[in-house]
């Protein structure tokens, strides 16, 4: 199997699945806050702000202090900057935002009550004002204003991909992708991370997993998710520094749906796959891993696209060694190039021994059966090859325990979740 990854510049441009070669080839509710069990974590003010209010009116109860960010008379300030939140003595009840010509801006309450989040980047060089009315236990309130302006266009822009798209239904295993062009350094992962909104209904906690790199951070929750779970995403960083000048370079989000609990088990020593739906196995095929050359990697992967017909073409980078193949019914699994696919010519070495590049070779028939019932995000298990699954070499949050993809959040993990 040869490594055939494509440059993240080309997959963040467009935010969509771009084929590889494979084996051979090719006000409402509050947000769902990142957050909130940081004690670091209050607003995505801009930096060095400290907030002072401006007290328009205390009504004769007892009164509320109440501080806001940006400060008063603040420029330059990022486009992804928060309305940040401090009241001492009572909570704020409301949040009014609005642009030079009076039109109000939409956004929402962080649930830990830290800031208000508009619900899109502001505009650049324009000028913002807010109220904020906080209450107090005795019903007596406090209104503070702030007003500010932003910064113009940034110099240089942080590229970003999502990989969930609206409407779409997704396998149980499914995790939240991210990617970023360049990588997010470590100091920097933080205050982007505070930024990537994720709700589920029903609820099912996760937490956000940076690879090494920082190229892509992944979310899942400690399990699968619920079949018929609902993802709403939000990646929020639309002109949110990233390091070093860099600038977000748009907001991304998607709502999707997740459909049955439907898995692939497949095991070198039987040469078999076994295929549950919902935790029963409905089928069992014959399949030929790569042989000893170019063994397939054994791990917990997902089906990351499905190509009804496509072209296998290695002649690029093998040579004289190298082929080009049309195939049929491919699933990927990894950028690196291993699939699940129709392999008409290895069909009497299926069940029996390894003959392909790394792939997993199975008869016409069923792969087909299995292409026409899967789904992007449907969970799939190697075990028992020479090699194993690198983490990153595809959506590999699954690939590692809980507790090792908690340690790769760049915020506290609530306790629960430990």
């Amino acid at each position: 199997m040869v490594d055939l990854r494509r440059s993240l510049a080309a997959i963040l441009a467009f935010a969509l699945i771009t084929p590889l070669a494979a084996c051979g080839d090719d006000a409402k509710p509050t947000f769902a806050d990142p957050a909130k069990a940081d004690p670091a974590a209050t607003s995505s003010a801009a930096p060095g702000t400290s907030g002072a209010p401006v007290t328009e009116s205390t009504t004769a109860a007892d009164p509320v202090a109440v501080t806001i960010t940006p400060a008063t008379g603040k420029k330059n300030v990022p486009v992804s900057s928060e309305i940040g939140l401090a009241v001492k003595d009572g909570e704020v009840t409301s949040v009014t935002l609005t642009d030079a010509k009076g039109k109000a801006v939409a956004g929402e309450m962080r649930e830990d009550g830290s800031a208000w989040v508009p619900s899109k980047p502001l505009k650049t060089k324009q000028s913002y004002s807010a109220t904020v009315v906080a209450t107090g236990k005795s019903g007596g309130t406090t209104t503070a204003t702030t007003s500010f302006t932003t910064m113009g266009p940034p110099p240089r822009r942080t590229g970003t991909g999502l990989y969930l798209f609206d409407d779409k239904t997704y396998g149980v295993a499914m995790p939240v992708v991210v990617e970023f062009n360049p990588g997010i350094k470590k100091a920097d992962r933080a205050a982007v991370q505070k930024r990537m909104f994720v709700e589920t209904t029903p609820s099912q906690p996760g937490t956000w997993s940076w690879t090494a790199s920082g190229t892509q951070a992944y979310y899942r929750a400690p399990d699968y998710w619920q079949p018929g779970t609902t993802l709403k995403v939000r990646i929020a960083v639309g002109g949110l520094p990233t390091g070093d000048n860099i600038y977000g370079d748009q907001d991304r989000s998607a709502t999707a749906k997740i459909g049955r609990k439907f898995e692939m088990k497949v095991d070198n020593a039987s040469k078999k796959m076994t295929v549950l739906q919902d935790g029963k196995a409905i089928k069992t095929m014959p399949v030929s891993l790569g042989k000893k050359s170019t063994p397939s990697s054994s791990g917990h992967m997902v089906i990351m696209e499905k190509k009804a017909d496509t072209v296998f073409d290695t002649t690029d980078t093998d040579g004289d060694e190298g082929y080009r193949t049309q195939i049929q019914y491919a699933q990927r699994l990894t950028w690196s190039g291993q699939y699940i696919h129709s392999a008409p010519w290895s069909t009497g070495d299926q069940g029996r021994r390894n003959v392909s590049h790394g792939c997993v070779n199975v008869a016409p028939g069923n792969a087909r059966w299995l292409f026409d019932r899967t789904l992007i995000g449907d969970p799939v298990t190697v075990k028992g090859t020479e090699d194993k699954l690198d983490y990153g070499n595809g959506w590999t949050p699954w690939n590692v325990s809980w507790k090792e993809f908690a340690a790769g959040s760049a915020l506290e993990v609530p306790a629960d979740l430990k």
